[in-house]
């Protein structure tokens, strides 16, 4: 009989575990699987909330269709005490398993407010822009100068906000004191930070939080340039007349500054090229205006012969080869065209009067070019 009772006990036992294997194993696949999201959300995360106020907050929003099944799931990753503040984008048919990794990795805010700190060339500017869950994407509601205009209200309000998210884009062709002069202007920084070199800074956008040093930004912007430069001069094509990775970032600063056209990088930096490689002087204007204002903003005016024919280190009407230094920060498309120029016979090229420029393989040709340039800038003038 007692035997009995145990190999009962025992058959038992053994349901009861095929049945808890198989809840925990059903339990797994409706945590990883789609959930019931028909659409995104923006997800509000207060200081000091729960998991449980958090499950329940998306069982009202939609976005789960179990709290219980959330929480279990949680703590079982061990994600329950990781919980972070913010504001998050959750997208249609997120599985729990990606909406607790959403709102316990950490980082900035993904949804929400975002203001963008823009550095360029010739301006900067502060945009205020809000993310639109239904297509994920920032729409921007205020953008202003803040060198020639007042901050909009909506600017002061959203910086109140804990979930703002903070960005600042650094554009192509920026110097070195440039940045640094902007960063010193932007108050959610702190901290003072010497001129880093020239060309060392890599154009890019940078997520920043209240309270990150400049210095730390620098070195962010700086370690991302070494990497840059590093990768592309590894994959250079042969026969370059350049002779190192230094090389290349002062010729592809050159090419940052003589065009704005994506599609005549490669054509500007031929004419360089051959150039170099027949021993002529690179004649290039931005580097004579470097040798003016040393990179510390912008000439705002013509340069004068004067000017043209004054020897400083970086004018290359005057020294052979190229200037001892960079005389900007390119970005990754100057930098590889630097060392994969377009195959020309071209060693002249100016203006064209529609933002590009007119490409010549002789003086002949170059002075037609320059002499059309001419009636355009007249014309222009006249009007």
């Amino acid at each position: 009989m007692w035997r009995h009772i145990a190999s009962n006990a025992i058959t038992l036992l053994i349901v009861c575990v095929f049945l808890l294997g198989g809840a925990v194993l059903w339990g797994q696949a409706q945590y990883r699987a789609a959930g019931p999201l028909e659409a995104p959300i923006c997800l509000q995360v207060e200081p000091g909330s729960t998991m449980g106020r958090v499950s329940r907050k998306l069982e009202d929003q939609g976005a789960i269709a179990s709290g219980p099944l959330f929480r279990i799931g949680v703590e079982y990753s061990d994600k329950s005490e990781k919980l972070k503040a913010g504001s998050f984008l959750v997208h249609e048919a997120a599985s729990m398993e990606e909406i607790a990794d959403i709102v316990t990795r950490g980082g900035a805010s993904t949804c929400g407010t975002e203001i963008v700190y823009r550095v360029g060339v010739t301006r900067r500017s502060v945009e205020v822009r809000e993310l639109d869950p239904e297509t994920a994407r920032f729409v921007q509601v205020a953008a202003f100068n803040p060198a020639e205009e007042e901050a909009p209200e909506v600017f002061e309000t959203m910086r109140q906000r804990v979930d703002t998210r903070y960005r600042i884009s650094v554009a192509e062709g920026v110097t070195s004191w440039q940045v640094v002069d902007a960063l010193t202007a932007i108050d959610v920084l702190a901290g003072e930070v010497a001129v880093p070199p020239e060309g060392g800074l890599a154009p890019d956008s940078y997520e920043v939080r209240p309270g990150d040093t400049r210095a730390g930004l620098i070195e962010r912007m700086q370690a991302a340039q070494s990497e840059r430069v590093a990768e592309i001069w590894e994959a250079r094509v042969a026969g370059t007349p350049l002779k190192s990775a230094e090389e290349m970032l002062i010729l592809a600063s050159i090419i940052e500054k003589e065009t704005g056209v994506p599609e005549e990088r490669r054509q500007v930096a031929s004419v360089f090229v051959n150039r170099l490689e027949r021993g002529m002087k690179l004649q290039t204007d931005p580097t004579v205006i470097y040798g003016v204002t040393k990179g510390q903003g912008v000439l705002g005016r013509g340069l004068r012969q004067s000017e043209l024919r004054r020897e400083t280190p970086w004018n290359t009407y005057v020294i052979p080869g190229l200037p001892p230094t960079p005389i900007a920060n390119p970005g990754r498309a100057s930098l590889e065209a630097a060392v994969n120029p377009e195959s020309t016979d071209f060693i002249f090229f100016v203006a064209d009067g529609t933002g590009g420029h007119a490409f010549a393989a002789t003086l002949r040709e170059h002075n037609a070019n320059v002499a059309q340039w001419r009636r355009i800038e007249a014309e222009r003038a006249d009007q």
